[in-house]
């Protein structure tokens, strides 16, 4: 899939009578554009994310949270050099690819990559292991506040190696999905609904939170939320635009999308969230921006502005829900709304990318302009969402189970109650 969405945009950027020799050299713009992007995911994770849910969490765990993100980004990032970059884009299989790039063999600086011919190999493998990364990490936040250390990476290996990179060979590295035509700009399969569901089977195997319910377990600094959210939305301009592997129209697309969509979003959590509660919350404002992010990036490359923003407005009074009355309904300590905004966001976007991706409301057609078709989209995209959901959930509750055999996957209450800071690391977010 990854490698037709290439195709597509390297057809924007030179014209349908563009030279297909142009496309195959060294081009020192598309490469700087990756390279730029690339830090910019980095961004969103480190420390991104790491304080967005550190702000949520309590001071007691604060650290915990910074520890896990960081360290779970650092393991998934050799774990893709040696095999995972390997099994997602090389070899043709529906649901693994092959291991000609094992341990990064055969690329030199002067090898250019297959999927994207005007750009190093080293930048593309660079580019697609912090979008692994960050999905791993992103789980992190459904299970924070009680689950081992230990614990967390063994999942994090597991659920890496058979969720991540078969979803992601299915759909950019050629598989199955890929075949089916699936649209998928830059992860709200492979990246949002992936770790959305297995975040909601991880909260739910390993339980509420001690006090759940009866206690206030409120953020200890929104503050930080917000600094971590902004990251997020900044490095997110590198997740989608920079998907678009060159420095081109659709790069540009992307970037007004991601930018509008959020924009949108925000500004809808807010009003559903005042019709409800009668105000406007900091914390609905960012868990808004989100949504909106999560939303636009399956359809990013593939949509027109407007229908970003209506994408964006749509997904937030969704989320909004996925965060009060699905938590309500299910009982599930989701401890970050992990599933709530990534999961229903993810799914959200996928399906209505199907809809605004149609040349009829502004978009631009996805893969096959000229016949595109609607309907047929909107079946393939259901089938993709479907698969996501069933593969993610089986892999995650193995990988869950992996780790409750092996090292045990809650620690005690009594550390619970302590705090993992002191308990798991040995140290304090803050002294006092």
């Amino acid at each position: 899939m990854f490698k037709r969405l290439i195709q597509f945009a390297a057809l924007g950027s030179l014209g349908m009578s563009g030279s297909a020799h142009a496309a195959t050299q060294l081009d020192a713009g598309d490469t700087a554009w990756l390279l730029t992007s690339t830090l910019l995911v980095i961004l969103m994770a480190l420390p991104g994310l790491a304080l967005f849910y550190g702000g949520m969490a309590r001071a007691k765990n604060m650290l915990s949270v910074l520890v896990q993100v960081l360290v779970v980004f650092c393991l998934v990032c050799l774990l893709w050099s040696v095999y995972g970059y390997s099994l997602t884009f090389s070899g043709e299989g529906w649901f693994f690819g092959g291991l000609d790039r094992a341990f990064l063999s055969g690329i030199t600086p002067e090898t250019m990559s297959g999927m994207l011919p005007s750009i190093p190999e080293f930048v593309f493998v660079s580019f697609q292991a912090t979008f692994a990364a960050i999905t791993v990490a992103l789980t992190v936040g459904s299970f924070a506040e009680r689950m081992r250390f230990a614990a967390v990476m063994v999942f994090s290996v597991v659920w890496f190696t058979l969720s991540y990179v078969p979803l992601a060979h299915m759909v950019w590295g050629g598989g199955i999905l890929a075949k089916e035509g699936a649209l998928d700009f830059a992860g709200g399969t492979v990246v949002h609904i992936n770790a959305g569901i297995a975040a909601l089977v991880g909260a739910a195997m390993i339980g509420k939170r001690v006090g759940h319910g009866r206690e206030a377990l409120m953020p200890h600094s929104l503050t930080l939320t917000m600094v971590g959210a902004c990251l997020l939305w900044v490095g997110w301009f590198g997740f989608n635009a920079g998907s678009a592997g060159a420095a081109n129209g659709v790069a540009g697309l992307a970037f007004v999308n991601t930018l509008l969509a959020t924009a949108g979003a925000v500004l809808s959590w807010l009003c559903f969230e005042a019709l409800h509660k009668r105000r406007a919350s900091l914390l609905g404002g960012v868990s808004g921006a989100v949504a909106g992010l999560v939303a636009v990036t399956p359809a990013a490359g593939f949509v027109g502005p407007m229908g970003a923003i209506v994408m964006g407005v749509i997904a937030a009074p969704i989320c909004l829900w996925g965060v009060g009355g699905f938590k309500r309904l299910t009982g599930v300590d989701d401890a970050f709304d992990v599933f709530g905004i990534h999961g229903l966001g993810g799914i959200v976007g996928a399906i209505l990318t199907a809809i605004f991706a149609a040349p009829v409301l502004g978009g631009t057609g996805g893969l096959s302009p000229d016949s595109f078709a609607m309907g047929h989209q909107l079946w393939v995209q259901t089938k993709s969402v479907l698969l996501t959901l069933a593969w993610s959930a089986i892999v995650a509750f193995v990988a869950y189970k992996l780790a409750d055999w092996t090292v045990g996957l809650r620690v005690s209450e009594e550390h619970e109650r302590q705090g993992l800071d002191i308990t798991s690391h040995g140290e304090s977010a803050y002294t006092h």
